[in-house]
Formats: C-alpha cells, structure tokens, sequence
C-alpha cells in the first residue's frame, strides 16, 4: 500500500500519520525526518542539501526526490509507505511518477483555514524525532517532553500566529494544485478533519479497507 497525504499545516496529518502508519504496517515518510537522517549520518545525498540549506536556499527538488527514492527503497517500505509533505509541489509529484512509483490513494485532510490557527498555535514538536504533540487536543503524557524519545518539544518558530497566515498561502500557492491533480488520477479521497480525531481515522480507515 503506497500512500500520500495532503493537507494545510494544522490538519492533523501527523496524528493521523501514526494512526494509518500502526493500522496497516507500512512506513512513515516524512520529507522532515528523510533530511534530518541524512544530515545525520553525512551522506553524500545529505551534504548536497546542507550546502543548499547552509545558503539559506531550499533544497531542489531533484535532490529531495533522489533523497525520498533512496529512503523508500529499505527494507521497511517493502510493504508499503505513506508520504506525508512529499510531495508539496507538481513538479515533485511529476517526479515521483517517473521514478515509477505508482501510488495507490491519496489521502486529503480537508479543514477549514479558520479552525487551523488554534490548532497550528497549540502545536509543540520533537526537535529530535519528529513527534508532534498539541497541548489540549493530543498532549504529551510529560507536559513539555516527547512521549517517543524524551526529548524537550518546542514550539517551531513557524507555529506562531504571525506566520501561519503566510505558510497557507504558500500551500494554496504550491501544494493545493496536487488536489485538482490526484484527482484527474482518480486517486484523491476527501476527509473532513474538523471532527474528533477517532472519528478522522475511521473515514480513513474505511476508504483503505476498500483498497
């Protein structure tokens, strides 16, 4: 089962991440943890983007596309993953068509912009592992620490009302055209991501049942 999700920053598609994740055995890729990884562990591939990243530039899309075709190639991905911020443009999802990947349901979380300041506002992250934690709708057990690894979760300069309003325009600029998109592909299912979180991840449950 290879899957993608989309949807703004604030939709739940982490949370809901770690639901299908657990529920169907496949892989999280996430474009954040690929690049952390490499950094880590200096590859070459990695090197290239910290020079790019080191210059204040984003990282080309040819490199973040050789970086996510070297990642799902592991042994973990042989049954399957779901990408989540990959990809965040056409030109990305162009790309991973002709690496072959042939994807089978593209998941949207669809809410409405005004519910997302509260939620992206309340959002605390694992600087270490990725987690994200929210402080009313999905706490750590630990105010302040990660559940997975024990790190000290902090609140991304990027979360902070003062730019959420730019990151949606940014995603209504880049990454809403994948919508119109996967759905000429007949791959794209809407799921409203207003509701309750258990309830979110049964409509989700239930269009990948039927796969």
């Amino acid at each position: 089962m290879k899957l993608i999700i989309l949807g703004p920053a604030g939709a739940g598609k982490g949370t809901q991440s770690e639901f299908i994740v657990d529920a169907y055995s496949i892989a999280h890729i996430s474009t954040g943890d690929i690049f952390r990884k490499n950094l880590k562990e200096g590859t070459p591939l990695g090197l290239k983007a910290k020079e790019y990243m080191d210059g204040g530039l984003l990282v080309p899309d040819a490199l973040t596309v050789e970086m996510l075709i070297s990642r799902i190639s592991e042994s973990d991905c042989q049954n399957g993953y779901l990408l989540d911020g990959f990809p965040r443009s056409l030109a990305q999802a162009d790309a991973l068509e002709a690496a072959g990947e042939a994807i089978d349901q593209v998941l949207l979380i669809d809410v409405d912009y005004s519910l997302l300041t509260e939620r992206i506002v309340g959002r605390r992250v694992c600087p270490e592992c990725g987690a994200a934690f929210h402080i009313s709708n999905n706490p750590p057990k630990i105010e302040g620490i990660c559940d997975k690894c024990g790190a000290e979760l902090v609140h991304r300069p990027d979360d902070k009302e003062e730019t959420i309003k730019a990151r949606l325009v940014e995603y209504d600029e880049k990454t809403k055209p994948l919508i119109g998109y996967y759905e000429e592909k007949s791959l794209l299912a809407k799921v409203g991501g207003d509701k309750p979180i258990a309830q979110v991840s049964q409509a989700i449950k239930q269009i990948l049942d039927s796969l």
